[in-house]
């Protein structure tokens, strides 16, 4: 686990709490928004809290966003981070990075659901899933998120808030989860663990 991590810099929320549990799991990382380091990293993480239209923006201001849809290497989006993978969130009406297609939604308010959907809920991976290494059939997995991305051919795992929802995803080298991996104690540190085996 020596070889070099790059969390993408662009002032998401749940910076410090990636990097706390990267380095609990002894991971070599660096916090960066240059183009070059990220390109010739070994693995990318795009974190991310917050509002789907701010956050392209500052991937746009910083010159990023072609950077990231041209990575080779293992990359992880988490909560907003995977969502910004997709082509497109309802949130703010925002064109996203386009990795994978498909749609993000907004929760709708129902009897007994509130909105966001906030806390520990039963997560069900794809057990086959490299990301998912030695996890159960069904894990607790810590969720804050108003916005979800639908069903759909590269789902690998997914959770109930309602009805049934994307909470991991995986389209060649880019995986995303929905769930914060960082907040969801010694499974979610054996995912992150997993990633960096990738």
């Amino acid at each position: 686990m020596n070889k070099l991590t790059a969390i993408v810099d662009y002032g998401a929320g749940n910076t410090c709490s990636v990097i706390n549990t990267l380095d609990r799991i002894g991971a070599s990382y660096v916090l960066t928004s240059d183009p070059k380091i990220l390109t010739a990293s070994d693995r990318v993480i795009l974190p991310g809290v917050g509002h789907a239209a701010a956050a392209m923006e500052q991937l746009h201001k910083s010159n990023l966003t072609e950077v990231l849809k041209a990575i080779k290497q293992p990359f992880l989006g988490i909560c907003l981070g995977m969502q910004l993978m997709y082509d497109y969130s309802e949130e703010g009406n925002t064109t996203c990075l386009g990795l994978i297609n498909g749609k993000v939604r907004r929760f709708s308010p129902a009897s007994g659901y509130k909105v966001p959907h906030m806390g520990w809920n039963d997560f069900y991976p794809d057990q086959k899933n490299a990301l998912f290494s030695g996890m159960n059939a069904t894990e607790s997995m810590y969720f804050v998120h108003s916005y979800y991305a639908e069903k759909g051919d590269f789902t690998t795992g997914i959770c109930d808030y309602g009805h049934a929802f994307t909470a991991a995803v995986q389209y060649r080298n880019f995986y995303g989860v929905q769930f914060h991996p960082e907040k969801s104690g010694y499974v979610g540190q054996k995912i992150l663990e997993n990633f960096l085996k990738i």
